[in-house]
This record gives C-alpha cells, sequence and structure tokens, in this order.
C-alpha cells in the first residue's frame, strides 16, 4: 500500500512539474541539459528512466538541479528565455546559490549542497560543487578558468584571475589564489598541495 501511494505522489508530482517540459523543448540547450540529467541521476544512483521523467523528477524534488537548469535555460535562445520569466513565478529558484550568468559552465556541473554557494566563473565538464563555496573575483584582474573533473569541496573559496587544471580536489575550507597543475589535491589556507599524480607530497602553489 505505501508503495503505492509513493508511486501515486510521484505521479501527480510529474504532472505539477509538466510546465518545465515546456522549457526544454523550447530551449536550444537541450544537449547540455541533458547530460547534467544523466549526471545527476548517476550520482544518485536512480534506476534508470527515460532522461525526460529524470529532468522532471530532478526539478522537482532538487532545488539545486533547478538553478542549474534554469541557468542552461537563460543561457539560451530568446523564446525559452521569455518563457523562463512566467515559470519562475510558480518554481522559485534557490535564492542560497548564485550561478552567474556570465559564466560559461561545461555539462555535468554537480551540486551537491548549494547553500551560501555562489559560481562566478568559466568551468569544464563534470565538475562537482559542494555548499559554501565562493568562486570569483578577488580584485578587478580576473576570476578564474577551472578545468574537467574538478571538485571543490565545502567552505572552499577560489579566488581572482587563475587556473585550476584537470582532476583538481580542492579540500574543504581550502583558499586558493594560485594556479593548480592538472592531477592535484590541495588543502589549507593558503592552499598548497598535498597529492600529484597520485602521489602524496607538499608542495606551494606557484
Amino acid at each position: 500500500m505505501k508503495s503505492f501511494f509513493n508511486k501515486l505522489f510521484s505521479f501527480f508530482g510529474l504532472i505539477l512539474a509538466s510546465p518545465q517540459l515546456l522549457l526544454f523543448y523550447l530551449s536550444s540547450e537541450k544537449e547540455v541539459i541533458l547530460a547534467d540529467v544523466r549526471r545527476w541521476v548517476e550520482i544518485f544512483e536512480w534506476d534508470k528512466r527515460a532522461d525526460i521523467q529524470n529532468l522532471l523528477f530532478l526539478t522537482i524534488k532538487n532545488q539545486e538541479f533547478r538553478n542549474l537548469y534554469y541557468f542552461r535555460i537563460a543561457k539560451g535562445n530568446l523564446p525559452a528565455r521569455l518563457l523562463l520569466k512566467v515559470i519562475k513565478l510558480f518554481y522559485k529558484e534557490c535564492r542560497y546559490l548564485l550561478l552567474d550568468l556570465s559564466s560559461n559552465i561545461g555539462p555535468g556541473l554537480f551540486i551537491q549542497h548549494g547553500l551560501s554557494t555562489i559560481i562566478m566563473a568559466d568551468m569544464g565538464q563534470n565538475c562537482w560543487v559542494n555548499q559554501q563555496v565562493s568562486i570569483g573575483y578577488k580584485d578587478k584582474t580576473g576570476r578564474p578558468k577551472i578545468g574537467d573533473n574538478v571538485r571543490i569541496t565545502a567552505g572552499a573559496k577560489v579566488l581572482g584571475n587563475i587556473t585550476l587544471g584537470n582532476n583538481v580536489t580542492v579540500g574543504a575550507n581550502a583558499v586558493v589564489l594560485k594556479n593548480v597543475p592538472d592531477n592535484c589535491v590541495v588543502v589549507g589556507v593558503p592552499a598548497y598541495i598535498v597529492k600529484k599524480n597520485g602521489l602524496k607530497v607538499k608542495e606551494e602553489l606557484v
């Protein structure tokens, strides 16, 4: 009986969220949106369903995904952007998560918890960001450029005109103000390298 009611609530939830599909079908950003959906489903280890069904479930159940979805729509074509203004009146954004529209973010961004998180940077694909993370300007010189498969964990700050290479992990509460090479783990304030290409090290950033 409990399973029946769960399925019933899920069905009605999908119906209520169905206007989100209008955004998707109008948008020029379908490919990157579906890449996001598949990445989130993979991380959540959900049962296999159609991409569109998963898209609806994500917009219902996860505010962080909803913000990312709206970010993708807002980066796309005019008809979808206009409809987005109406949709947002009924399906609210997560107010404590900012994805700045000047950013260019590759497919597959996963935001585990978006509490007090700001992303103002260009990012590669399949990145992972946790709560209370700030990524953006330190001054007028520029903002970060972040590679593929980068994970930035809780409370970290990545600031200024710097580059984070591919496969970098930024430890909790680290403050990164200098370039980080590929395949590194950095921790500390200011951040330094503790693992490089799979080997334990202790190196300053330059």
